[in-house]
């Protein structure tokens, strides 16, 4: 299974900080990951490897975020992040960032189910 091909896969995890460099100096040698720091062009993003796979990634908690704890999220692939929008919507969820463009890696938006609980979904760019 091709996780970033699948819907309804969870393929990605990232985590959200005030300092990315400490936690990637912490996470990489607790689990192994080879760490590689990448000018995103709005700041660096430290992806996480596991040998050759990218795994996940940690980034600075964007400014208009607040003031929020650091937190692990998870993406799960869709087919079509408007469509899921739009479904989520319809079964009592809330859109918490509404679907982007990420240049590169695909669409993307955050959900939130009618409990309040959270979730990144990313229809993945073909290639």
């Amino acid at each position: 299974m091709d996780v970033f091909k699948t819907h309804g896969a969870f393929s990605w995890s990232e985590l959200t900080t005030g300092d990315p460099a400490a936690a990637a100096a912490f996470y990489g040698p607790l689990f192994g990951w080879r760490v590689e720091a990448m000018d995103t062009g709005g700041g660096l993003y430290h992806l996480l490897k596991v040998g050759d796979t990218a795994v996940g990634g940690i980034m600075k908690t964007p400014a208009e975020a607040g003031t929020v704890r650091p937190a692990w999220g998870c993406y799960v692939t869709v087919d079509n992040t408007d469509a899921t929008v739009a479904q989520a919507t319809a079964l009592g969820g809330k859109v918490v960032v509404p679907a982007m463009d990420i240049p590169g890696v695909g669409r993307m938006a955050v959900i939130a189910d009618p409990q309040g609980a959270m979730l990144s979904v990313m229809q993945y760019s073909p290639g």
